[in-house]
């Protein structure tokens, strides 16, 4: 079956994906492209980790020294071989928990930034609920099974697309190879990404591999393409691989990006009072860009909130109200309105000052 077919049938027939819980999201502007029982509980694994990530790049200082506690060194599962006492950079210890899955760095940076792991993992479930992730519960900071631990490929789409809006997260996760120090070696740790999609998939830049026996295969990915990134999550996935080249594929051959609003574009004009000029020009303070398929051109629609006048004077791109889109009556996105003009104050002083100008010129007709 060739790529196109594939895709006509998983379009006709969610089934043809492995996974249990699947979604296709586009990362700026949250739309689901497509979905398969999306909004499921269930356990992820070490995807986990995205939001330890997150979290500790929000929270912690790249500079900052980890010390790795018996805890962590002795944690079960996958792991980047800290040693108790070891210190590394937390921005070293990132590496280590995103490209080798470590078990042992997600304890270390867990006690590192809140003190404990239990702490630790109720603020990354805070975080989540802050992100719109509300159907998600962390317990611990690595993913290994543990009651009330869960989250649906929807809440994980979320997570993850705005993670890669973090510039050093989004470069952590992109990162096929790393050097990072090894304390008492004579050699340096090489840690290896387990994401094969960045070598088997173009324009794939992340996400996160996660598995134990209980939960299965759980796959977080994104690529980009001409600007454009689209974010992946399987839960419970036995051909995650296919599974994310499918949806990636469906993405990027069925949708294209609109640009509904252009940076600059003129929008609406309003009065002015007590200005030099009357009015002035509102215009889109950036670009708006929706994916859309065949037939969705006409299922947009664009409410402004601006004031009914404004007083002078005016600043030059200074923001006055908004203008709101909504795709299919549902709110996608809203852009601020700025002034494309500089409208000066009318003084009284400079009234009287035009008025004295007139009457000497209109005297001087006579001399």
């Amino acid at each position: 079956m060739n790529c196109y077919s594939a895709m006509i049938s998983y379009a006709e027939n969610s089934m043809d994906l492995s996974a249990a819980s699947a979604i296709l999201m586009d990362r700026e502007s949250r739309r689901v492209l497509c979905e398969k029982d999306a909004y499921t509980k269930r356990p992820m694994a070490s995807t986990t980790k995205i939001m330890t990530a997150l979290l500790a790049l929000e929270k912690g200082n790249m500079e900052d020294m980890v010390k790795t506690s018996a805890r962590a060194a002795h944690v079960e599962g996958s792991s980047m071989w800290l040693a108790e006492g070891e210190t590394l950079k937390l921005e070293d210890m990132l590496y280590g928990l995103m490209l080798s899955s470590g078990n042992d760095a997600a304890i270390a940076i867990a006690e590192h930034i809140s003190g404990s792991v239990e702490k630790f993992a109720e603020e990354m479930t805070w975080k989540a609920h802050e992100i719109g992730a509300v159907n998600t519960s962390f317990k611990n900071p690595s993913g290994l099974d543990e009651e009330g631990h869960y989250t649906t490929a929807y809440d994980l789409a979320l997570i993850t697309c705005y993670a890669l809006e973090n510039e050093k997260f989004a470069e952590i996760v992109k990162t096929k190879r790393k050097t990072v120090p090894w304390q008492g070696h004579q050699w340096d740790r090489v840690l290896k990404n387990h994401n094969k999609l960045l070598s088997m998939y173009e324009g794939c830049d992340g996400v996160k591999t996660g598995f134990t026996k209980k939960t299965g295969r759980c796959l977080v990915s994104s690529a980009t393409r001409d600007n454009w990134q689209l974010v992946a999550v399987t839960l419970k996935a036995p051909n995650d691989w296919e599974d994310h080249k499918k949806l990636l594929d469906y993405g990027f051959h069925h949708y294209k990006r609109k640009e509904i609003i252009r940076e600059g574009e003129y929008m609406k004009t309003i009065p002015v009072k007590g200005g030099m000029i009357d009015k002035i020009s509102l215009v889109a303070s950036s670009s708006f860009e929706y994916p859309i398929q065949e037939g969705d051109e006409g299922k947009f629609k664009i409410t402004y909130e601006v004031p009914d006048f404004i007083e002078a004077p005016v600043g030059y791109k200074q923001e006055i109200g908004k203008v709101h889109i909504s795709f299919e009556d549902k709110p996608c996105g809203s852009i601020p309105l700025v002034s494309d003009d500089i409208i000066d104050k009318v003084e009284i002083k400079t009234v009287k000052n035009s008025l004295k100008k007139i009457i000497k010129n209109w005297l001087l007709m006579f001399v």
